[in-house]
């Protein structure tokens, strides 16, 4: 067996000779990649991807692109409109919203009870309620003691009270602020309300008066508590003032005196009133001519239990352009009236109202139907004292029209029958609360006067006015039976 050399197999080669031979591939790779690196990679190829879901509701928004607050992007003028067309009943609602709309919701007001007297003094006042022309300043005043579970009510003002107080007598204007402290945050609310319309004050003084005078010409209504006469020099600074309320005397709280002096500087200083309201004044005939002659335009006048002396009645008939006359919780009208030549008449009255009266005195009520006997309608509610005969002394006002009788638990339907068939203009009737008034004593005459009137509410007697709701009901008949059969059951020592 020789051995030959081994001969290389032609179909292998080595790395050497793949690196000769294709180095001009080689190179052409090497600048296919540089010029690759020169140029920006084409954009890939989107994968096909599943379809994306809906977006969560709590999803944070990005702040520069989504606005959190659509109301942002309304003006405050917009927003303003849009809140003032919203009812009332959902302001306190519309202010929890946002600063914003608190700070806009506050201007919507205008009318305004002040309780907290530093929140005036402090001016917070005009940052949260820049546009009020109504003040209320009556609550705000008082020196309450807040931790004290005693509460002194008035129909006009309530209040806490420490029981310390209460050993001696009780006076109200303890608990009052004093008349610097009162006069400071009147030039307070003068300079920062100019606009204002009507303002409630307690304790002012004639200085406080004149700087709300001097600072707010348009102010049309004033009412004064613990007011006097020497309050009343101020008021003549007041060119518009129309309506008017004075609380004077109030028992058991306050004792300030309105007499003839202050009434007879009202009417040469208020000659533009239209309505006047004295509550708790005193005065005389001499006070209310002064006030009837000065003030041409008043149409209104309101006594609420008045302390004027005998025969100021008589000067009424000086009120020449008085249409209502009103009184209100008064012990008595006039006990000496005088003779009825002397009264005279307001020719120009047309209603005359009584509540919570005392009408017990003949001549005081006649005197007063003779003064006020041009009246068309005539209202009586809760008053004292009116019976029958009472009631009849109204005949002298002939031309009614419009009678309401409320709360009168001494008239008859007799009475009152002949009274209404003896006016033959009455167009409207109203009897409410009138216990002695019964359904089954009405006549025949009675109920056709009934079905001509143009108004009617006849709601006289509560029991009969149940019973006949309760008719066929069956309601209210087992009590009935049940005190029959006790009635049939014999003790053992009746038998």
């Amino acid at each position: 067996m020789s051995c030959s050399p081994q001969k290389p197999n032609p179909g292998r080669s080595s790395w050497s000779n793949l690196w000769f031979k294709n180095k001009k591939a080689l190179n052409n790779a090497l600048f296919n990649i540089h010029l690759q690196s020169l140029t920006p990679p084409p954009a890939p190829t989107p994968l096909p991807t599943t379809p994306t879901p809906p977006p969560n509701k709590t999803h944070v928004f990005d702040l520069p692109k989504f606005v959190a607050n659509k109301t942002s992007l309304l003006s405050d003028e917009l927003l303003l409109d849009i809140l003032s067309r919203l009812p009332v009943s959902q302001r306190n609602s519309n202010s929890l919203v946002s600063k914003r709309w608190l700070n806009l919701q506050g201007r919507l007001f205008r009318s305004l009870k002040l309780l907290d007297w530093n929140f005036l003094l402090s001016g917070r006042i005009f940052t949260r309620f820049p546009n009020l022309t109504h003040v209320d300043l009556a609550q705000s005043c008082l020196l309450s003691s807040r931790n004290s579970g005693i509460l002194a009510t008035h129909k006009l003002v309530s209040f806490h009270i420490d029981p310390s107080v209460l050993q001696d007598a009780f006076d109200l204007e303890r608990f009052v602020l004093s008349v610097d402290e009162i006069d400071v945050g009147l030039r307070v609310l003068a300079s920062g309300y100019p606009n204002l319309r009507r303002v409630v004050i307690v304790n002012a003084s004639e200085m406080g008066l004149l700087s709300v005078a001097e600072e707010c010409p348009t102010l049309q209504e004033l009412e004064l508590h613990l007011c006097n006469d020497h309050v009343l020099r101020g008021i003549a600074a007041f060119g518009n003032l129309q309506i008017l309320k004075l609380i004077g005397n109030i028992d058991g709280f306050v004792g300030s005196l309105v007499s003839d002096i202050g009434l007879t500087i009202l009417g040469q200083g208020c000659k533009r009133l239209v309505r006047l309201e004295l509550s708790g004044c005193e005065g005389s005939y001499d006070g209310i001519k002064a006030i009837g002659q000065c003030c041409q335009m008043l149409e209104e006048l309101t006594f609420c239990d008045h302390r004027m002396d005998e025969g100021w009645l008589m000067a009424l008939s000086y009120c020449e352009n008085l249409k209502t006359l009103r009184f209100l919780s008064c012990k008595s009208i006039d006990h000496g009236a005088g003779l009825d030549e002397q009264l005279g008449s307001c020719t120009t009255l047309e209603r005359l109202h009584l509540e919570k009266c005392q009408l017990r005195d003949k001549p005081s009520a006649r005197a007063l139907f003779l003064v006020c006997q041009g009246v068309r309608e005539i209202v009586i509610q809760n008053c004292w004292g009116l019976d029958d005969h009472m009631f009849s002394i109204a005949s002298i006002c002939r031309g009614i029209t419009f009678l309401s009788l409320e709360g009168c638990s001494m008239l008859t339907t007799k009475g009152l029958e002949s009274m209404i068939l003896s006016w033959k203009e009455l167009e409207s009737l109203r009897v409410v609360s009138c216990n002695l008034i019964k359904d089954s004593e009405v006549s025949p005459a009675l109920s056709t006067l009934f079905s001509a009137l143009k108004e009617l509410k006849w709601r006289p007697d509560s029991k009969s006015l149940v019973s006949a709701s309760l008719v066929g009901t069956g309601m209210g008949k087992r009590g009935g039976k049940f005190f029959k059969k006790m009635r049939d059951w014999k003790l053992p020592h009746d038998a």
